[in-house]
């Protein structure tokens, strides 16, 4: 497979703003600019996210926000099923000992 190139940020922010602005296509500014079709695209679809401001691949305030959200929820979920399993765990170890005290 091929070595992953790195593009510096102007490229990308120019690339964004040749498709967003000038209205070309992504072939369009692939070609002009030979970089794959694919990639631009990413960068495209990964500005929208971002702040107008900030370079492509940034995520928003409000974008980190969210995750963050999702995160400690998913964590407090992850915390609960934890303790379901040791209590769980637990409740069938003392039952197995008496079950053998007979």
């Amino acid at each position: 497979m091929g070595e992953k190139r790195k593009y510096n940020p102007e490229l990308k922010a120019e690339a964004i703003r040749m498709v967003n602005e000038h209205g070309m296509t992504h072939g369009e500014v692939s070609k002009k600019l030979g970089i794959p079709k694919g990639t631009i695209g990413n960068w495209v679809s990964g500005y929208s996210e971002a702040s107008p401001g900030a370079p492509p691949g940034e995520q928003t305030y409000a974008a980190m926000k969210a995750e963050n959200a999702r995160l400690r929820k998913e964590l407090a979920e992850a915390r609960m099923e934890r303790e379901i399993l040791k209590k769980t765990t637990a409740y069938f170890a003392k039952e197995s000992l008496r079950g053998t005290r007979s």
